[in-house]
């Protein structure tokens, strides 16, 4: 059956491409123009600081965001026509969502007052817990399920705005540490409310007491993807967080400024792996032996880009550093040296489990691939970092994604998905 989309259908997706092309942008653009003013001000000590609060803070925000960010988005999509139905998910999800912000305010709470570690600085943690406020306010699911892409990007990039203008404004010496935090808070908050303000009043949607088997309705359809969403953040969140609490702030700090360094490069291929995803979703369901045949091309092109740029970063480590960070990051040159070739390694990851293992329907043994991943990420960390802080941690890392890689490739290998020879048996 010949599918096609209707003139109206074509300006929506093509509005939402510009929107999450901006976004991209932006996400790029700004955290940069901020890195090297504040790494500098601030020095390894309170950046390494800033950023343990903020990967402690991170845990919060998956507490609360839940699985809705799946669930929600597909409840609203199916729905969207309702209004009655609609303000009922929405009521139901901030329900939830408002429960876990005050469970998480109070088990933050308990931790930083008992612990020395968290109490010499308890007031970085309250000032950053702001962006789970933030987050909460924010129902990105609601605009994702309404197609409606233009306000998040619109949002994210106020938040950003005023984040990168008043670092500049607000932060001069090293003991303007603690305005950072509540400097990123307010951009978070304010987007926030403002996200609150258009579902109300451009949606029409009314906030509702809803009953109980509802909310427990909405709690299973995203405990799956929950507990999924746990297991890879654990993978990517909990390195900063383990390194900190078996070093100091400025251990943290090195390895924190260098980690930015790398997923900015990241960050550069991010557009190709988004703008491809559904050209090969379509072609597999077309034919299989044409989409490994694309696979394979992108796998050359990608591979070649992300392996140039993982050298450039190798070889040019030092100089990177000192331009970037300044001198008193010398310590994150080790870190970057170990971490430069993961923009390489990632994107072959990229393509062998989201373009190839996802549209070929093998979500399962992606999503326990990223699990095993997570489990050795941690276990290594807890292993490596007592005894070799930053640069243990680095080839935990290191470690763990080379085991994604290496395992998405042999598992597609054995299904008869050849990559590199561009067949499928």
């Amino acid at each position: 059956m010949k599918t096609f989309f209707s003139s109206k259908d074509k300006k929506r997706l093509f509005s939402n491409f510009i929107s999450l092309s901006i976004l991209q942008g932006a996400n790029y653009i700004l955290p940069l123009i901020t890195l090297p003013y504040l790494v500098r001000v601030l020095g390894p000590e309170k950046f390494g600081l800033i950023a343990f609060a903020q990967a402690f803070i991170q845990y919060f925000v998956i507490l609360t965001d839940y699985g809705f960010n799946l669930s929600a988005t597909r409840e609203i999509s199916i729905h969207r026509e309702n209004k009655e139905k609609v303000s009922q998910i929405f009521s139901s999800v901030m329900i939830i969502k408002l429960f876990f912000l005050i469970l998480s305010f109070l088990v933050m709470t308990a931790i930083v007052f008992s612990f020395d570690r968290f109490k010499e600085e308890w007031p970085v943690y309250y000032f950053t817990f702001g962006i789970v406020i933030g987050q909460v306010l924010f129902p990105i699911w609601f605009f994702q399920g309404m197609e409606k892409m233009k306000y998040i990007t619109f949002l994210n990039i106020l938040s950003k705005l005023i984040f990168t203008v008043s670092i500049f404004i607000f932060i001069h010496k090293a003991s303007d540490y603690i305005y950072v935090p509540l400097i990123n808070s307010f951009g978070f908050i304010v987007a926030g409310i403002i996200a609150m303000w258009i579902v109300f009043k451009d949606f029409g949607v009314k906030f509702k007491l809803v009953e109980l088997s509802y909310i427990k309705y909405q709690l299973q359809e995203g405990w799956h993807i929950f507990i999924s969403t746990i297991a890879i953040s654990l993978y990517t969140v909990s390195n900063t967080f383990i390194l900190g609490i078996f070093t100091n702030n400025t251990i943290v700090g090195y390895f924190s400024a260098a980690e930015k360094l790398i997923i900015a490069v990241q960050g550069l291929l991010n557009p190709v792996s988004q703008t491809i995803y559904p050209y090969i979703a379509k072609l597999v369901s077309e034919s299989k032996e044409k989409a490994i045949v694309f696979i394979r091309k992108i796998t050359i092109v990608v591979g070649s880009l992300s392996l140039i740029l993982s050298i450039c970063l190798f070889i040019f480590s030092d100089l990177i550093v000192e331009i970037i960070l300044g001198s008193q990051y010398q310590e994150s040159i080790i870190v970057l040296k170990i971490l430069a070739f993961l923009p390489f390694i990632i994107a072959l990851s990229n393509i062998f489990g989201i373009q190839t293992m996802l549209t070929f329907n093998y979500k399962k043994a992606f999503s326990n691939i990223l699990i095993a991943a997570s489990i050795i990420n941690i276990v290594l960390a807890l292993i490596l970092v007592p005894v070799y802080k930053h640069i243990g941690i680095s080839f935990a890392v290191l470690i763990s994604e080379c085991f994604v890689t290496i395992t998405m490739f042999s598992f597609l290998k054995k299904k008869g998905i050849n990559i590199l020879e561009g067949k499928v048996v």
